[in-house]
């Protein structure tokens, strides 16, 4: 890698830090790149055009060029759906013990009647799951609405955590059954961080996604 691949890949990568989407960079980029070969004929290295600091010099570039910067927020959107899936599921599992019973003494089930332990588990994980994908969205686009394109990123949430949720959810009961559905709390702890990191994976690919030049969400639905 000669100096002036060297200098643009210093500069990408501060544009990425930046959050500067790619279409911008790929302009600057392209300007920049025109720049250092007109210098390298003249018999000016990379590092005596911009100086030392190429991280510093590319983010004057980006804002002498005026190009909008996007923040990520990785960290607080995780947090926030998170928080907001902890609370769905919670009141999914509090609704299924209150309205089963309901439901049972309403539907007439014949005396001696046992829910296979199969189906019960699916009823239980499969409720708590459909509320923490609601509870996730509902609070990314609530408490985070002002951040730029969040809706992009709830709406990808919407298609992506299910699919978390579809890996998360044979792994989770797979593991419950070999523990023999055990309560105990490090059993549970453990349940909870294989659906925490399901719900992690796909948030941050959702807003990852959301990001992608204009919306590859958007452009995925389009098509």
């Amino acid at each position: 890698m000669d100096a002036i691949d060297e200098a643009m890949v210093a500069a990408e990568r501060e544009w990425r830090a930046c959050g500067i989407r790619r279409r911008d960079r790929a302009v600057l980029a392209a300007d920049l790149r025109l720049e250092l070969r007109s210098a390298a004929a003249d018999g000016v290295t990379p590092e005596q055009l911009l100086g030392s600091d190429l991280r510093g010099f590319a983010r004057q570039l980006a804002d002498e060029a005026g190009v909008q910067r996007v923040r990520h927020e990785y960290a607080r959107l995780t947090r926030t759906a998170l928080t907001g899936a902890v609370l769905g599921a919670c009141v999914g599992a509090i609704a299924l013990v209150l309205v089963y019973p309901i439901l049972v003494a309403w539907i007439d089930v014949p005396r001696g009647f046992r829910m296979p332990t199969v189906l019960a588990v699916l009823l239980y994980y499969g409720t708590a799951a459909a509320l923490a994908v609601g509870g996730a969205v509902i609070a990314v686009r609530a408490r985070l609405g002002h951040l730029p394109r969040i809706r992009q990123t709830a709406n990808a949430m919407i298609v992506l955590l299910p699919i978390g949720g579809a890996i998360a959810m044979p792994v989770t009961m797979g593991f419950a059954r070999a523990v023999g559905y055990s309560t105990h709390p490090l059993i549970m702890a453990i349940e909870a961080a294989l659906v925490a990191a399901a719900v992690t994976g796909a948030t941050l690919v959702a807003r990852k996604w959301s990001l992608r030049d204009g919306g590859g969400y958007e452009r995925a639905v389009a098509a």
